[in-house]
């Protein structure tokens, strides 16, 4: 019997009932059912889901993020057309096992021993022989041998003293379609109790509705809240060390359900650790719960892959956060007008700050104690500085001075560089950047350690750093000093003045005069407080340097020029870098290579500074690490069912490929020439052809009839 792939037919009742029937238990509609269901598991496997709807505007652009939201495909899983196809699926595949059931059960008991003797010539796979016993014999001997090798055997005595022997083997195969369509309603309706069906239908019949606001957890009114016997939640929970908390949050497509729990979760102890790439290679959370009614109390340690249970609430170690850590931090002075100040502030919380006319609003995001980076360039050095004054690569573009402090196509050479603050700067019009700043100075290989200040305008976009020299201290003052220097126009002239009584030949007053003239304009255009033209995009820096180069210096020119400008900038600001140790009652650094080493990247890092998009830099001088737990906790009824459904999927599709369902038959009749004997035929029907069966026919014409294959006819 072959399963029909048609509808359930039904004989009586409206057109449009009948139609409707059959198509919902046509095995071709389950099917595409099942295809469409794939689909949207592709998508939402692919489409990261539950994500803050801004990120999807920073990711696909304003209209593919309505796009997504209007077809439901940030939240795939609990979308009314999900479950539907969901129920429809259920529905379509009850009535395919309903349709067929009833036929694979009466296929399994008959052996169909009625078979005309004639229709056995028909078969592929036949034998014909005599055998030297009876029709009645031979047919005793072949019906024992089949029932002692696991075959289901019918004997049929016919007139004229024939005999037909019909076996069967292999009906598990058929059994098989039944476990595995059973297995997909079974995990469909497991998916449906376990999925927000549930507690959506509790916003639409038991009065509950989304909370959209903010504020405390303990401020929001009861409509908002599920009650703790819900039958089945799934939400997360963030708990601070040695905080407790009891409610969790459900994320919903329009804001978010609280859900409390029959207990709450003390963290008494977050335990992480490592891998030598920075990665977590374990987080597991000591904690304790209180029950509420009865306030016994149960510790308990949850990892990742190893969940706690109580009152049937299964609670995951989902990831960590911070959990309001403390921090202070010193402003750096990125712009002329800006002032150092100190603040104190906590991970998550906000702060006012302005210089002058512009007021920003910092927003303290993330402390992360341990960063890992690569710091190693194409040949399996160390990273260096993406420019160099003493190389005059004038045309190099800024933004490669301003690329990653990691390089990912380079040989990997991984070191923990300290702890980080990650915070943003968002404007009066909403619009904010995010910034990464590294506490203590790196060393990337030059001898030089840099204190890496990263910034980037999306979430999307790696953040490029911008890096400041340490000096002796294993500060930024140095780099402060020195760029306060510049801005000031007498010790700009003093640092020429120092310069051209060290390089100007004093017999020659009138070159010493042009020199003084070239340096003037060379040094007020890297300041920033002459233009190069008009319309020029820099305000200071190298940048501002090769414009002017472009527009008053021939092509063919430039190289030469290039060369002899920079090494007289590069000798009058480190004159200026002395005035400013002078002024701080510092010794001068003397001209060496460590000075120099200094200087070339303080250079670089006062031209980057012109382009750095925020008035000040906010460096952590201290902090308070307090560490979170991120739980899932949920209630998950379906459970059991999915896994009966899974273990009913497992063996319906293992008895549907491996099991072969095989009919034997043999007819014996009297032989004409020997009273004592009897003519043979054998036929063999497999559902599937493969060596095997080949290999079983042949044993079976030899054990059955003694015939070997070399004496076949």
């Amino acid at each position: 019997m072959s399963v029909s792939t048609h509808g359930l037919r039904v004989r009586r009742g409206p057109q449009a009932v009948r139609a409707a029937v059959e198509l919902f238990s046509s095995m071709r509609f389950a099917i595409a059912l099942l295809t469409i269901i794939c689909i949207a598991s592709i998508i939402g496997t692919v489409l990261k889901q539950h994500e803050p709807f801004g990120n999807y505007v920073n990711q696909f652009g304003p209209f593919w993020a309505e796009l997504f939201r209007a077809a439901r495909l940030d939240a795939i899983y609990s979308a009314w057309w999900f479950l539907l196809i969901l129920l429809f699926l259920v529905i379509s595949t009850s009535l395919c096992i309903a349709r067929n059931t009833p036929h694979i059960l009466r296929d399994l008991k008959t052996v169909k021993e009625g078979i005309r003797a004639q229709s056995l010539k028909a078969f592929g796979q036949r034998a014909e022989t005599v055998l030297d016993e009876t029709p009645d014999a031979a047919a005793k001997r072949i019906g024992q041998l089949l029932a002692g090798g696991g075959w289901k055997v019918k004997l049929q005595h016919r007139e004229g003293d024939g005999w037909m022997v019909a076996a069967r083997a292999g009906g598990a195969h058929k059994l098989g379609y039944i476990a595995a369509h059973s297995a997909i309603v079974l995990v469909c309706i497991g998916g449906l109790f376990d999925g927000d069906l549930v507690v959506r239908a509790q916003t639409w019949f038991n009065g509950k509705s989304v909370y959209t606001g903010g504020g405390l957890i303990a401020d929001v009114a009861p409509e908002h809240r599920l009650s703790p016997r819900n039958p089945t939640f799934r939400g997360n929970i963030l708990v601070p060390e040695g905080a407790q908390s009891s409610v969790a949050i459900l994320n919903q497509a329009d804001g978010v359900l609280l859900q409390d729990l029959p207990f709450s979760i003390e963290l008494k102890k977050f335990i992480v650790e490592y891998y030598s790439t920075g990665m977590p290679k374990l987080f597991a959370s000591e904690v304790v719960l209180h029950d509420r009614e009865t306030g016994e109390q149960f510790a308990k340690r949850i990892e990742v892959n190893h969940p706690a249970s109580y009152k049937g609430v299964e609670i995951y170690q989902s990831s960590f956060d911070d959990g309001g850590s403390s921090v202070k931090l010193k402003a750096v002075p990125m712009g002329a007008a800006a002032k150092p100040f100190e603040i104190d502030g906590t991970i998550g919380g906000s702060s006012e700050i302005t210089n002058g006319s512009e007021r920003l609003t910092l927003e303290l995001v993330a402390l992360r104690v341990i960063n890992v980076e690569n710091f190693a360039d194409g040949n399996g050095g160390a990273m260096t500085s993406g420019a160099d004054v003493r190389k005059v690569d004038l045309r190099h573009d800024l933004e490669s001075r301003l690329g990653a402090a990691n390089k990912t196509n380079k040989p990997k050479v991984l070191r923990n560089i300290g702890p980080s603050i990650g915070y943003k700067l968002r404007d009066a019009a909403g619009q904010a950047r995010e910034f990464q700043n590294y506490m203590v100075p790196v060393d990337t290989g030059d001898g030089q350690p840099v204190f890496l200040l990263g910034v980037r305008e999306r979430p999307e976009e790696p953040f490029r750093y911008l890096r400041v020299p340490a000096d002796e201290q294993g500060s930024m003052d140095g780099f402060v000093r020195m760029r306060a220097a510049l801005a000031d126009a007498k010790l700009r002239d003093r640092a020429l003045d120092r310069y051209i009584a060290r390089a100007a030949d004093p017999k020659r007053p009138e070159l010493a005069a042009q020199l003084r003239g070239s340096a003037a304009r060379a040094l007020a255009l890297f300041a920033g407080t002459e233009r190069a033209k008009a319309d020029a995009v820099s305000s200071g820096g190298w940048q501002a340097v090769a414009e002017f180069m472009e527009a008053n210096v021939p092509e063919a020119e430039r190289e030469r020029a290039a060369a002899v400008l920079v090494r007289i900038l590069n000798d009058v600001l480190f004159e200026v870098l002395n005035l400013s140790r002078e002024q701080a009652g510092l010794a001068v650094m003397p001209p060496d290579e460590k000075s120099q080493t200094f200087l070339t990247q303080a250079v670089l890092a006062i031209s980057d500074a012109h382009f750095y998009p925020a008035p000040v830099a906010m460096m952590m001088s201290d902090f308070k690490q307090v560490q979170a737990s991120v739980f899932q906790v949920a209630r998950a009824p379906g459970k059991n069912i999915v896994y009966l459904g899974c273990l009913l999927l497992i063996v319906g599709i293992f008895a549907m490929l491996y099991v072969r369902e095989r009919r034997l038959w043999v007819w014996l009749a009297k032989d004409g020439g020997n009273v004592q004997g009897s003519a043979a035929t054998l036929a063999y029907s497999v559902n599937r052809k493969t060596l095997d069966s080949d290999r079983e026919f042949e044993h079976l014409k030899h054990r059955l009839l003694a015939i070997r294959k070399d004496n076949a006819p």
